[in-house]
């Protein structure tokens, strides 16, 4: 066998069990929006065949060969050419998928599936013991897969390392505290200043229909094709991407609260427009893949944040939303700009500002780096939980709905994934600021409703690329700086002073 024709196996392989996955996420999809409710029993299963069915084809027995064969070229490629990322990233894979035993991998979808619809039910309820059992396997079985993926003596950066490659929590605890440390004192600085935004604005009543017009109307006026997407309710947004043509966006409604929806969305269309903006040519292969779930997250949070709650975006978008929701009534636009950076500690998770959101997941880190180390047990979750936000955010959640239970991610199975929520805070804020010094000043095609400049540039310098390179090596290159918090700190001291007028 040629290297050419292991290569071309490899890819034949590599694009077929891309239409696993690919249906994989369309049945979690409908799960998450559609799906009857007595059909979530068949789903689980469905998911579980899966899983199984795309673990062999990823532990494949010819796989070493075919990649031993196409490594055996004469001129080798550079690093970040197609081949070269494709066999870089089939190996990282084959290693990662061939040292956890199938039937862990079917237990592990079978039981995220079960233990997500559980979450469905027990977290309306504020059922904590009805969702505890469910939640107690899952850990259990994440601390199996972290030891057979054995990738040190730290067990969470095994399942770290699958959403944010080569990540360790060695790396991160003092990246997050430097960053905690540096939040305390403007957090207390804008709770003492005088000028207090009307929380108020945003708690009358939008009704839905108006609101499904304008969240509509801002993913596609960023660049979301809905010709290739859609958007739909869920109980916790997200988006997913399930081949090309077809990226696909969630939010959640509330019709007393203005920025559930909104906010929302700009959110999941950040994740889409970044689907979106990868290489079509290349799927099915790792070249044509993000790069990690921090990085999708800095374009997230980037579109929500530093684009959506900055006031040139708003000179734009207030007098719609006026027409849209009546019940702004006369509010002006600085007042109604203050109110959508309203800073103060809350309870929710994914309606926190941007100065209060990374204390969130920073002890949600440390929570679930404790319980991977069987330092914390699943049955004192909730008081570790409670303890923590009252330590962090001065706040006591009244029930488990508005604490230990509120975010979806650990009924999924989701361990090692919180960080890369900060992670993409961090890097969006890099990315912002280089993408200003080489594109210029924007606020004016902001408040025209024109995004393209900025998002061109995502285009060409992250989403094209693919994952050509590694989180971090991919922000050194487009930046010049390694991944640092000074960036973040610097962008939300300036906003903020000047939002609250403090010092900092």
């Amino acid at each position: 066998m040629t290297p050419h024709d292991a290569y071309r196996h490899l890819v034949s392989h590599s694009r077929e069990t891309a239409y696993l996955k690919s249906i994989r996420r369309l049945l979690a999809w409908d799960q998450r929006t559609h799906l009857p409710r007595r059909g979530h029993a068949h789903r689980a299963g469905q998911l579980a065949f899966l899983a199984g069915l795309i673990h062999a084809r990823l532990t494949d027995p010819r796989l070493p060969e075919w990649l031993e064969r196409a490594a055996d070229a004469d001129a080798p490629a550079a690093p970040d050419e197609a081949q070269a990322v494709n066999l870089r990233e089939w190996r990282r894979e084959y290693h990662r998928a061939s040292r956890v035993p199938q039937d862990l991998v079917v237990a592990l979808a079978q039981a995220a599936a079960e233990g997500e619809s559980a979450w469905g039910r027990a977290r309306p309820a504020n059922d904590w013991a009805a969702f505890r059992p469910y939640l107690e396997n899952l850990v259990s079985l994440k601390r199996q897969e972290a030891q057979a993926l054995d990738l040190g003596d730290e067990p969470y950066d095994a399942l770290l390392d699958g959403y944010e490659p080569d990540e360790t929590a060695a790396a991160l605890q003092p990246l997050l505290a430097r960053l905690r440390e540096a939040l305390a004192p403007l957090l207390r600085a804008i709770g003492e200043a005088p000028r207090r935004p009307d929380p108020g604005l945003l708690r009358r009543h939008f009704p839905r229909p108006a609101q499904e017009e304008l969240a509509r109307l801002a993913a596609q006026q960023l660049g979301y094709d809905l010709a290739a997407g859609r958007l739909d309710p869920a109980a916790h947004p997200f988006s997913t991407g399930i081949g090309p043509g077809d990226v696909r966006i969630t939010t959640r409604y509330d019709e007393h609260y203005f920025p559930t929806s909104f906010f929302g969305t700009l959110h999941e269309t950040g994740h889409a427009l970044y689907d979106q903006g990868l290489p079509p040519h290349h799927w099915g292969t790792p070249r044509g893949e993000a790069v990690s779930l921090g990085i999708h997250e800095s374009q997230s949070r980037l579109w929500e944040n530093l684009v959506g709650r900055s006031l040139s975006f708003w000179r734009f978008f207030y007098p719609l939303a006026r027409r849209a929701c009546p019940a702004l009534g006369e509010a002006t636009l600085p007042d109604f700009h203050l109110a959508v950076n309203d800073v103060r500690p809350s309870l929710i998770r994914t309606e926190a500002d941007e100065v209060t959101y990374n204390l969130h997941i920073i002890f949600r880190f440390d929570l679930e780096l404790a319980l991977l180390r069987n330092d914390l047990r699943v049955a004192d979750l909730p008081g570790a939980w409670n303890e923590r936000m009252e330590k962090d955010l001065g706040l006591t959640p009244p029930d488990h709905a508005h604490g230990v239970m509120q975010d979806v991610h650990w009924s999924a199975g989701h361990f090692g994934y919180f960080p890369t929520y900060t992670l993409g805070n961090l890097y969006a804020a890099q990315l912002f600021h280089q993408a200003r010094l080489e594109v210029g000043p924007w606020e004016e095609h902001f408040a025209a409703g024109d995004f393209s400049g900025l998002l061109d540039w995502l285009r060409r310098r992250i989403h094209h690329p693919g994952k050509s390179f590694r989180p971090r090596e991919l922000i050194a290159r487009v930046t010049g700086k390694t991944l640092e918090s000074d960036e973040l700190v610097a962008y939300l001291k300036e906003k903020f002073a000047e939002l609250y007028n403090v010092r900092t």
